[in-house]
C-alpha cells in the first residue's frame, strides 16, 4: 500500500486534471496489449488501419511486459487546459540522465532502440508519438476529453454532496481517504509512505487504465490515474443507418468517397482508385471533412483522410 500524508492544506490542493500525452502514454499499454483492455477493443479496431503507418519500434519500447510506461509519457499536467503540442515540446527537452533513469526503472535496462545518440533517439521517440497522437488519438479527443471532463463534474458533485473522503474512495475500491491519510492499494504491491508537504495531489481520470496507477517512480509529484467512468460507453455505436438513405443523402460520388476512406488515403489515390479527377476528389473531401464525416493527417509531404467516428458510423451499415 501507497500512503500520502497529508496536511489540512494539502487536502484544499487536491485537483483534478487530464493529459493529452499522459492518455496517450497509457494508450500504448493497449496498442502493445490489446487483450488486455477490452473496452479498448473498439479504439483498436478504428485505428487498426493507421498502425502500418506509425514507428512501433519505439512505442512498444515504452512499456515493458508487466504493462509498465515510462514515467516521462505520463506527465503531470501543469493546468487543466494542457494541450499535447506543449506537452510534447516539453519532453523533447528531456535531458540523457532523465530518460535513461524512467527506461531502466521500467525495463531493468535502456532497450535497443533507445540506445545511441541522444539527440538522434529523442528526434525519433517525439516523430513517433506525435504520428501515434495525430492518426490514433485526435480524431477521438474531443470525445475521450468530453467523457474525462464529465467524470470530473461528476467527482466533484460527489465531493459537494457527500464529502471528498467519499469522492476519492469512489475512484475505486483500492482507494481510501481518512482525512489525512490518502491510501492506494496497487496491484503491483508497491508500499511506502509519503508526506505530500505542499506538492499537491493530482488525480488524473483516464479512458485507458481498468485500476490505480501511479508513477514509477516514487520521488515524483504525486499523481493517482484512474479509470473514468463511461470508458465502455465512449465506443458505443448508434444505431445502424440504412445505406440507401446514406447514398440518397450524400450523393453516390460522396458516399462512395466515404465508403473508400476505411482505411486512410490521399487525394491523389482515391482520384486513381475512382477514376474521378483530384479537384473533384479532393472538392468532395472539403465538403465531407466540413460535415466532420472525415479527418485528415499529415504523413510525409501527403495528406491522408480517413472516416471519423460519425463517417464511420454511417458507413457501418454498408458491410453488413
Amino acid at each position: 500500500m501507497i500512503r500520502y500524508v497529508l496536511e489540512p492544506s494539502d487536502v484544499t490542493a487536491i485537483r483534478f486534471g487530464i493529459s493529452p500525452l499522459g492518455e496517450l502514454g497509457m494508450g500504448l499499454r493497449a496498442l502493445r496489449f490489446p487483450e488486455a483492455y477490452p473496452l479498448q477493443r473498439p479504439w483498436m479496431d478504428r485505428i487498426a488501419p493507421v498502425l502500418p503507418l506509425l514507428d512501433l519500434a519505439p512505442l512498444h519500447a515504452l512499456v515493458d511486459d508487466r504493462r509498465w510506461v515510462a514515467d516521462f509519457v505520463n506527465p503531470r499536467p501543469a493546468s487543466p487546459l494542457t494541450v499535447i503540442d506543449d506537452e510534447l515540446a516539453a519532453l523533447a527537452l528531456i535531458t540523457p540522465e532523465r530518460l535513461r533513469a524512467d527506461l531502466e526503472r521500467v525495463h531493468g535496462t535502456v532497450p535497443d532502440v533507445f540506445r545511441g545518440d541522444h539527440a538522434t533517439v529523442v528526434h525519433r521517440m517525439i516523430d513517433a508519438l506525435t504520428a501515434m497522437w495525430r492518426l490514433c488519438f485526435a480524431p477521438s479527443w474531443a470525445r475521450m476529453r468530453a467523457v474525462m471532463e464529465a467524470d470530473i463534474l461528476y467527482r466533484g458533485r460527489v465531493a459537494a454532496g457527500a464529502g471528498l473522503g467519499t469522492a476519492l474512495g469512489g475512484l475505486s475500491p483500492r482507494v481510501t481517504f481518512d482525512g489525512r491519510h490518502l491510501d492506494v492499494r496497487l496491484a503491483s504491491g508497491m508500499t511506502g509512505s509519503r508526506q505530500i508537504r505542499g506538492e499537491g495531489v493530482t488525480l488524473l481520470p483516464s479512458m485507458f487504465v481498468n485500476r490505480i496507477c501511479i508513477p514509477a517512480d516514487d520521488t515524483l509529484p504525486p499523481t493517482i490515474i484512474y479509470p473514468a467512468r463511461g470508458q465502455g460507453a465512449m465506443w458505443s455505436a448508434a444505431t445502424t443507418p440504412d445505406a440507401g438513405a446514406v447514398r440518397d443523402l450524400l450523393g453516390p460520388a460522396r458516399a462512395a468517397l466515404l465508403a473508400a476512406l476505411g482505411e486512410p488515403a490521399s487525394s491523389t489515390e482515391l482520384a486513381l482508385r475512382l477514376h474521378v479527377t483530384t479537384s473533384a476528389v479532393n472538392q468532395h473531401l472539403r465538403l465531407l471533412a466540413r460535415a466532420g464525416l472525415l479527418n485528415s493527417a499529415r504523413y510525409g509531404r501527403s495528406v491522408l483522410y480517413y472516416r471519423s467516428d460519425l463517417g464511420e458510423s454511417l458507413t457501418s451499415s454498408s458491410s453488413s
